[in-house]
């Protein structure tokens, strides 16, 4: 993805897992840490599902 890093999570946690843009702003460093490792864990898992249908 391009532009600003934490605006993408953001619109990732709005879309794929529910957290409204007012809840994702007042979360601590920590939580939005935790919520990016997350997220990047579930992109990889999806990233490693579409190559096996590919295969």
């Amino acid at each position: 993805m391009q532009g600003d890093p934490e605006l993408n999570y953001a619109y990732f946690a709005l879309h794929e897992c529910g957290i409204p843009p007012g809840t994702f702003a007042k979360m601590s460093r920590r939580e939005k840490a935790v919520l990016f490792a997350f997220i990047d864990i579930r992109v990889q898992e999806r990233e490693r599902m579409l190559q096996n249908l590919q295969a």
